[in-house]
């Protein structure tokens, strides 16, 4: 019997005979399934619909109108709130967490010939931005922080290399000591994609404040939202300038200016990625907030951590900084995908859902990067030898593969009880030995 399972068997034991299961006639934790709410629409009240009403009231929603005498102010105040919130000099509102990430690779000036690497796991746009640039897009293996495994990505550094693109996913703080050190050694840009953990820390520093450059979503599923929206954010006053005019069809205007002090670049051909003021008013009654999320999801997940600690055998995902870490959710791993995939029908039994690392994808797999399709045939990224050359699918990311099929993540949120946090334990101390026998 596997050491393990015989563990967790005895620990059952010990307890007194195992509860039944309900996925086997015992009663469920829960009568109704645990809710999985997005956090950031929990939280709306009354203060995001007096920013909405008074952009209604002034008819001012465009950021550089200053129409009818009314100077509009809620994308530039919060601006300035987010860039020190995070620790930086400089923060730039726009439309997307996508829109941050293009913004990001134009402002580091990665064009044709230029490789990028990122995470093997992670979402579209962290791609697609590079392709769109016309560059070309590397993927590493992840560990089990589920982000870029320093030692991978040393080994992926080609002569053409300009930038890594350190993602922390799922809330996670990524390994940021060593993949800056590597950065550094190898005289690289690093953006920080802090689209999932807005708010997380590393080493008492908030995430997004180490690299050259910072990106995060304000999509509905993120810390806090305005439905869609992003931030860039920079000490650097050139690569922010960059960002600022890429955003506005190469324009800069009040108050960037300002922020600036002084203009360094001339106009180029850009886009529009400006963020609304309904948007800015939004996002800065949520920014305000954002403390109070994190405390009540931390509070929450270190209940949960806590009730599991005891269970022998028992492995988390690995957190390079736990008190940083946006426990959003707390994962446990498996031996084996079949063990993982038990685990998740017991628990959906329970009426405590569980799932398997989501909220992005496995990149080099997904048949338009396999196959190098884009909107032209002769697009600059894959067109180069060494574009040609390279190959994608899953023999490029095997570890990144098995590392996502063992693991389960049990939902915490910002606004879940006492009760809903037992009722996590409770429902994970009995699937968990149940699954090891899978």
């Amino acid at each position: 019997m596997d050491r393990r399972i015989f563990l967790a068997s005895v620990a059952a034991s010990a307890a007194g005979s195992e509860p039944a299961l309900a996925a086997q006639g015992g009663t469920p934790v829960r009568d109704k399934p645990l809710r999985t709410d997005n956090w950031g629409p929990l939280h709306y009240d009354s203060a995001e619909k007096a920013q909405v009403d008074e952009v209604v009231d002034t008819g001012v929603p465009f950021r550089f109108s200053g129409r009818r005498g009314v100077a509009p102010v809620k994308v530039s105040t919060y601006e300035k709130e987010f860039a020190a919130k995070i620790g930086a000099r400089f923060a730039l509102a726009v439309s997307s967490g996508t829109a941050a990430l293009e913004c990001a690779i134009a402002a580091l000036q990665i064009g044709p010939g230029d490789e990028v690497i990122m995470p093997a796991w992670t979402w579209h746009s962290d791609c697609t931005a590079v392709v769109r640039a016309g560059a070309l897009p590397v993927f590493a293996e992840i560990d089990e922080t589920f982000n870029l495994d320093p030692a991978d990505l040393e080994a992926r550094i080609t002569p053409h290399t300009k930038a890594i693109i350190a993602v922390h996913l799922q809330g996670n703080p990524a390994h940021l000591d060593p993949i800056l050190a590597i950065a550094g050694k190898h005289k690289l840009r690093v953006i920080e994609d802090c689209s999932q953990a807005v708010g997380a820390s590393y080493k008492g520093r908030r995430l997004g404040s180490m690299g050259d450059i910072a990106t995060y979503s304000h999509q509905e599923s993120k810390t806090i939202t305005s439905g869609e929206g992003g931030t860039v954010v920079s000490s650097n006053p050139e690569l922010f300038e960059r960002a600022v005019r890429f955003h506005d069809v190469g324009n800069i205007f009040a108050p960037h200016k300002d922020m600036l002090g002084e203009v360094r670049l001339s106009p180029f051909v850009g886009t529009n990625f400006r963020m609304s003021e309904f948007s800015g008013g939004v996002m800065l009654a949520q920014l305000r907030k954002l403390d109070q999320i994190l405390a009540a999801v931390r509070g929450n997940a270190e209940r949960v951590y806590h009730g599991l600690a005891d269970i022998p055998g028992l492995r988390f995902r690995q957190r390079p900084d736990a008190a940083g870490d946006l426990c959003s959710p707390v994962f446990v791993r498996f031996d084996t995908k079949a063990q993982r995939d038990r685990f998740l029908e017991l628990m959906k039994a329970e009426n405590v859902p569980a799932n398997g690392p989501s909220g992005s994808v496995v990149l080099p797999i997904q048949p338009y990067i396999e196959n190098k399709i884009t909107v032209h045939p002769a697009w600059p990224s894959w067109q180069s030898e060494r574009g040609k050359a390279i190959r994608y699918g899953a023999a490029s990311c095997p570890r990144t593969i098995d590392i996502l099929s063992r693991f389960a993540g049990v939902p915490v949120g910002p606004k879940y009880t006492r009760q809903d946090t037992d009722d996590i334990v409770a429902a994970v101390r009995k699937a968990y030995p149940a699954a090891l026998r899978a």
